[in-house]
């Protein structure tokens, strides 16, 4: 097995780590502060290509495969987790499930307004009461002739406010029932469509997240992707290809970290050496840099498979699982490294602490994640 880095990954890591300096580290604290969710950032992601790295030219992407996905959020989390998690959000989530089940009139329509950051997606499944129990939900949609009539709520939907287009899987038959619920794209500005309240949250404080709101919402049949009550069935797919983006977002906090503090460590003095030159953090370093590694080959194996349409339900899941712990353990131990700095603001370590802990959440819980793999093993 060869994993070599492809001069697309290459260009895609300079023209990235050239973007953050220049238009990501200047504000990126000053975002984090105020919650503000910089969409002016993603338009110039957008003329970048990076909003639709994966669909196709004829839609107006970029038409670049995984291991050029993967590269693009791993180096922006490096920078920013909040932009990287914004990021891959739009990409694999609204737009992702767009693109694989949406039908030719729908894919012309939003995909070169998405793949450009013209628009802005969201993708909404969590509700309240039914985090990892999906099948549970309760937003439903009634049909009312040409239309359907949706009333509910949906949380923790990144972009709810400032998206322009949703995805939206709700409840069409049956409560249970994996074949009792309907996806459907619905625009901004849809009377009875609106956000609701904005979360205040620990980390990733610059990647908007905000509820959903349904209220007699009027949506016509054309709005559908693919078939009534294929809703949860396309959700699950859509969430194979998400994982790997937060095993990337995972990767690149993670290898954030782990540079921070390897620089700090060589600066740092004590007892008149660098502190790197200290047993005891010369090893915390090699566990960092180990686990980074092998999260990174899990990454990008998933990503590979992915690429040539392979299943990956169980390999994204163990990425996804991995990565996203190993970033928590990583940031913890670069906080460790920097010591009373790592618990100020003056220093990166303590927002790559806080914005780690989301992967092990997002897209599938850890646990979930387990539950996923041991299936697979178990069939």
């Amino acid at each position: 097995m060869e994993l070599k880095t492809t001069e697309n990954q290459r260009m895609i890591a300079d023209m990235v780590r050239d973007f953050g300096a220049k238009h990501i580290k200047p504000k990126m604290r000053e975002w984090d502060e105020s919650q503000e969710f910089p969409v002016e950032v993603f338009k110039k992601l957008g003329e970048l290509g990076l909003m639709g790295v994966l669909v196709p030219a004829e839609y107006g992407g970029s038409g670049f495969g995984y291991l050029e996905y993967v590269t693009a959020i791993a180096e922006l989390s490096k920078i920013d987790g909040s932009i990287g998690l914004s990021m891959a959000a739009h990409n694999s989530l609204c737009t992702g499930h767009i693109l694989a089940f949406g039908n030719e009139e729908q894919k012309r329509k939003y995909l070169p307004k998405l793949a450009t950051a013209e628009w802005i997606g969201a993708w909404g499944l969590t509700e309240p009461n039914t985090g990892s129990d999906a099948g549970n939900m309760r937003t439903v949609a009634v049909q009312d002739g040409d239309y359907w009539v949706i009333n509910g709520a949906k949380n923790f939907i990144t972009h709810g406010k400032s998206g322009n287009v949703a995805v939206v899987i709700v409840r069409t038959g049956e409560v249970g029932d994996s074949h009792g619920m309907t996806a459907f794209v619905i625009e901004k500005g849809t009377e009875g469509f609106s956000a609701g309240r904005k979360e205040d949250k620990l980390g990733m404080r610059a990647s908007e997240t905000t509820e959903l709101i349904f209220q007699d919402c009027r949506v016509h049949k054309d709005q559908i992707l693919g078939e009534v009550g294929d809703g949860f069935v396309q959700a699950m797919k859509v969430l194979d290809g998400g994982r790997i983006s937060i095993a990337a977002l995972s990767l690149g906090i993670a290898q954030g970290a782990l540079d921070a503090a390897l620089a700090y460590s060589k600066e740092r003095h004590q007892f008149n050496k660098p502190i790197s030159s200290f047993q005891g953090i010369a090893f915390k370093l090699a566990d960092m840099a180990t686990e980074v590694e092998a999260a990174s080959l899990l990454t990008y194996q998933a990503a590979d498979m992915k690429n040539r349409g392979l299943n990956v339900n169980k390999e994204s899941a163990m990425a996804k699982l991995y990565a996203s712990e190993v970033s928590v353990r990583v940031a913890n131990e670069a906080v460790q490294i920097f010591g009373g700095y790592g618990f100020t603001k003056d220093y990166p370590a303590e927002k790559y602490y806080r914005d780690a802990k989301l992967c092990t959440i997002g897209e599938g819980t850890s646990e979930i994640q387990k539950l996923v793999i041991s299936r697979a093993m178990l069939k």
